[in-house]
């Protein structure tokens, strides 16, 4: 069985820009800690037991590897009809 953590917030390295690449992932702990995560660390666990997901208006959208026309791994989330982008949306990480 998987395990699953809610991203709560993300890092880009051009805050602004649309397609820039997102460096960082986090979230909060059961605890009230935070976590935070690189990019390839993210994609390690979601190919393997964890499954991240995004909240956005109460709905529930998971988050998936996906491959770029150069062949880069970046995260997403699975297609559910809303723009724009859930992960995307997501405010900085502190």
């Amino acid at each position: 069985m998987s395990k699953t953590a809610e991203i709560k917030c993300i890092n880009k390295q051009d805050r602004d820009n649309a397609y820039e690449r997102i460096t960082h992932v986090g979230g909060v702990n059961n605890d009230g800690g935070r976590w935070r995560l690189t990019q390839a660390e993210a994609i390690r666990y979601l190919e393997g037991e964890w499954d991240f997901y995004v909240s956005v208006a109460g709905d529930t959208v998971y988050c998936e590897v996906a491959v770029s026309r150069f062949g880069n791994k970046y995260i997403k989330t699975k297609a559910d009809g809303d723009l724009p982008n859930n992960l995307l949306s997501l405010p900085e990480c502190p």
